[in-house]
């Protein structure tokens, strides 16, 4: 499959998105169908709180088009702990709860950290290691999302790049951002919209992340972007999945089909 530039929101039911988003004879029975039709991914968050089954995947995957991907969310039991090596069991439970029923359309598989979480070489490398690469016969990609500023180190960037775990880039002032490509895909949570802002972000702004994609889809890194290390180019394409999501989420939609429309 050639590379993609995905653009999405986070989860589809958002009481907000009812004034904002969705037409009025949308029900909530139809609003993953309707989302998933506006935007080329979703991140699901819910299966973050909760376990889902086979039949929710099996479902979600019913409603949605072809070409569509997810990505999801993983139990927070996994990895919102203070010992992520012990995390093999909800790993475990969370990677074989029924994801398998998104067949193709399964994209990277999130791990959300705790903030209170800091760098631990030792304790981090027992949790990669946990990650299955594979799910069946299908190769699974993993993204971490770490909240504190520990990880902006030449040592962490090190480490996820030798288990091939791509890393987060949050566009948030309260989080660590910072852009080095640890993965062979790009991840970014885009967290700052505003809600006086019809799309969220200002169109110049949505200009400048429609070309940012567009670098980090060729494999190289945007001058614009705050880095730990060194840039680091690419030989290869990459995938790139994009999320608006928190910030003024009631913009999410609206920002995330400006910046599609850009691409």
């Amino acid at each position: 499959m050639a590379t993609s530039i995905r653009v999405g929101i986070g989860g589809w039911e958002y009481a907000p998105w009812r004034q904002t988003f969705y037409p009025p004879g949308v029900t909530h029975k139809k609003a993953l169908a309707y989302a998933s039709r506006q935007v080329t991914s979703i991140e699901i968050n819910g299966t973050y709180y909760r376990t889902a089954k086979p039949e929710h995947f099996a479902a979600w995957h019913a409603q949605t088009p072809d070409d569509f991907v997810f990505s999801v969310k993983a139990s927070r039991y996994a990895s919102n702990r203070r010992v992520l090596a012990e995390a093999g069991e909800s790993v475990e439970r969370f990677v074989h709860s029924g994801l398998a029923e998104l067949g193709d359309k399964l994209g990277p598989l999130l791990w959300q950290l705790a903030p209170t979480k800091q760098f631990d070489p030792d304790d981090l490398a027992a949790f990669f290691k946990l990650l299955p690469a594979k799910l069946g016969t299908r190769k699974l990609r993993h993204v971490l999302d770490v909240r504190h500023p520990s990880f902006m180190c030449e040592e962490y960037l090190k480490l996820a790049r030798k288990h091939k775990v791509a890393t987060v880039f949050a566009d948030a002032p309260d989080l660590p951002s910072f852009a080095d490509v640890t993965g062979n895909f790009v991840y970014a949570r885009l967290l700052n919209a505003r809600s006086a802002r019809a799309t969220g972000y200002t169109k110049p702004a949505l200009k400048q992340w429609a070309e940012t994609a567009g670098q980090w889809q060729q494999g190289g890194t945007p001058a614009a972007l705050p880095l730990v290390g060194a840039a680091r180019d690419s030989s290869k394409p990459r995938d790139v999945f994009i999320y608006f999501i928190n910030g003024a989420k009631e913009r999410a939609p609206a920002a995330a089909q400006h910046l599609l429309g850009l691409l």
